[in-house]
């Protein structure tokens, strides 16, 4: 019984990764189809969040490593060393957020604290490779207000969630 389990959790988990690389990978085919930039939307940290409160902790860590490789493999975007801090940001998202989360408990601020913290790291490293001139551009080509948005909703997300998890934990206790 508890192989069938682990089965379907390797073929859920499988699924979910190879369903978010490809919901990546259609992110610039999505937007020219509405007409509306998508990215702006900061898709790779939903997807993120997603795995974050429905799988376990080493998935969302695949997909902080993989969905920005994945995506500068399949459509050569974003750059090398956009790349590179965005794989850099992901990754320390969910760090902070299983660190944060363990030291004080609440799941909302634990996501969005990880979240702002992350961001903040994100913008120093692209303002270091803006200014050694590894990237062009400018420091911030999201608005505040999307980032704010995405950084409070998936919060929410994870806080209803995980307390789900967590109450379906304490029953079957």
């Amino acid at each position: 019984m508890m192989e069938i389990t682990r089965r379907k959790s390797i073929i859920l988990t499988t699924l979910y990764d190879l369903t978010a690389i490809l919901v990546i990978y259609l992110i610039p085919a999505f937007s020219h189809l509405v007409s509306y930039p998508l990215y702006l939307f900061d898709p790779m940290r939903i997807v993120l969040f997603i795995s974050i409160a429905h799988f376990r902790k080493q998935n969302a860590y695949f997909i902080a490593l993989s969905l920005p490789l994945f995506s500068f493999l399949l459509s050569g975007h974003p750059l090398l060393p956009k790349m590179m801090i965005m794989t850099a940001e992901l990754t320390l998202n969910v760090y902070l957020f299983f660190l944060i989360k363990k030291l004080i408990g609440y799941n909302f601020l634990s996501a969005f604290l990880s979240i702002i913290v992350s961001k903040c790291a994100y913008y120093l490293m692209k303002y270091g490779l803006i200014r050694m001139a590894f990237l062009e551009g400018d420091l911030i080509s999201t608005p505040p207000h999307y980032q704010l948005i995405v950084s409070i909703l998936m919060s929410f997300y994870i806080m209803i969630f995980l307390q789900k998890k967590q109450n379906k934990s304490e029953e079957t206790i």
